[in-house]
């Protein structure tokens, strides 16, 4: 039977809906992954991700890897402003949905067709066959090679060490062995397989090369170096107010990536530290705390470094505060456990506890006034109040961020120390006054505070037998210290 072209198209078009209409059906639940277009055509696209609008060589650096030729697309939030001339064949892929258009432009894995992608800085200059020789290094490398970094420019790649500690949201850099490295120092073009790439929950985030470095080390992917580099464009010097912009915006970005991955601090190979959680003049990282478990225990991490940094100047500001005026203190709960065990706050601890002699409180004219029922912040930004919840003060970090010290009043009767107020914890019981008599100092937190003088036989009442050297999580009904 002789098939007219009318009828081949007929059939064609009906094919075409039949599977259109079978991957509608099978949902954004159910794989649509087999209704893509196949992927592994050999060869490597070009992705320019990293670029400033209002600053750079983007046609240049397209222009140079079109003429190879290479699929060149460029990655962006919505087209640059103001407009760049792309070379003919350059595409352009907006990554942010925009209401009245199609979606798929805001899904650019749809659009690289080839086996790998590079990922390439503005500014950067093609070398003909160094994207295969980069292809090639990955794919004869050993089994846990999955990126490939090669520099740009004249100064060579620095390899730096990467550790990541999820539990205490930090990430570590240190001095890499040469030629195999966790991540770089330096401007680089990074090429990997485009099922790698395009598997990462933040694919083409920025700055791209931390964001891939991160989530890379996450993963156990292993990275080699090749000494052959492209060449860097000759540029202007960047104007003074351009430089600003873009250092500003470079902040914004990184703190939004390391929001983003969970690092709330970085080590750097030469120790320094650049801090991306709360700070005075924002609220803390984690809310109201149920149970006795903040939330961040239930998702398998710790108190973050910047809460912890917090706790201990609030508690170093409210010692001082305290002895300065007379106020018989002493750590209490969960705080003396912390200086037993360790010196220190607990590490997934979320406040500082301290007991105070009641009939002291007049002489501190901070808590005078947070007994009287109004809170009052002090000259250094430390907010104190009276707790909600009962006869007990509360000094903050600051409005904004209420980090907190615990200030519980108790009081002598007959040779046994106790309170008005108890919230019902398991270590929330009365004392013989005789572990104050005297109080002894202690190391906490980086400084000394006062401390019962028996802290052994003081937890054991509190916490139980062994309580120093058995460590627990401060409810182990909702989550114990072993199921992380």
């Amino acid at each position: 039977m002789r098939v007219t072209p009318c009828q081949a198209a007929l059939a064609g078009a009906i094919s075409l809906n039949l599977l259109l209409l079978f991957c509608a059906w099978r949902g954004p639940g159910r794989s649509p992954a087999s209704c893509r277009p196949p992927r592994g055509v050999p060869g490597v696209t070009v992705l320019l991700r990293d670029f400033e609008d209002f600053d750079n060589d983007l046609a240049g650096t397209a222009r140079s890897f079109a003429s190879l030729p290479v699929p060149v697309l460029v990655a962006a939030e919505a087209a640059p402003y103001p407009p760049v001339p792309l070379p003919a064949g350059v595409r352009l892929l907006p990554l942010h949905p925009v209401a009245d258009q199609p979606p798929p432009l805001a899904h650019p894995e749809l659009h690289v067709r080839t086996r790998h992608v590079a990922l390439v800085p503005d500014g950067t200059r093609a070398v003909p066959g160094l994207l295969e020789r980069m292809r090639d290094t990955l794919e004869r490398g050993p089994g846990d090679t999955r990126l490939v970094a090669a520099p740009v420019g004249s100064v060579p790649l620095r390899c730096l060490e990467l550790q990541l500690e999820p539990r205490v949201w930090t990430a570590r850099y240190g001095t890499g062995a040469p030629g195999v490295c966790r991540a770089v120092e330096g401007t680089a073009v990074l090429l990997l397989r485009t099922r790698d790439l395009f598997t990462l929950p933040f694919p083409l985030a920025r700055p791209v090369p931390t964001a891939i470095f991160v989530q890379a080390v996450l993963r156990g992917w292993g990275l080699r170096v090749v000494p052959a580099a492209f060449p860097a464009s000759r540029r202007p010097p960047v104007s003074p107010h351009n430089h600003w912009k873009a250092e500003n915006l470079a902040e914004s970005r990184r703190r939004r990536l390391m929001r983003d991955l969970g690092i709330k601090r970085e080590v750097l190979a030469d120790g320094r530290e650049r801090w991306y959680g709360c700070g005075k003049e924002t609220a803390r990282c984690f809310g109201t705390v149920h149970a006795r478990t903040p939330q961040y225990l239930l998702a398998g991490r710790w108190t973050p470094p910047c809460c912890l940094r917090a706790l201990r100047e609030t508690a170093r500001h409210v010692v001082g505060a305290l002895e300065a005026a007379g106020v018989r203190y002493w750590l209490e709960g969960g705080s003396l456990l912390g200086a037993a065990r360790l010196g220190d706050i607990i590490p997934w601890d979320y406040d500082v506890d301290l007991g105070i002699y009641q009939e002291d409180m007049g002489k501190c004219r901070w808590l005078a006034a947070a007994a009287a029922g109004e809170p009052v912040e002090d000259a250094e930004g430390f907010l104190w109040e009276k707790a909600a919840e009962g006869d007990f003060y509360r000094v903050h970090y600051s409005r904004s961020n209420r980090l907190h010290v615990d200030l519980w009043p108790f009081y002598p009767r007959g040779g046994v120390m106790t309170k008005d107020t108890w919230l019902g914890h398991p270590q929330d019981v009365e004392f013989p006054e005789s572990f104050l008599q005297p109080r002894v100092p202690m190391a906490f937190a980086g400084f000394t505070a006062m401390a019962p003088n028996n802290a052994r036989a003081f937890l054991e009442l509190k916490f139980g037998p062994g309580a120093i050297e058995n460590p627990e999580y401060p409810n182990p009904d909702v989550k114990r210290l072993g199921q992380d």
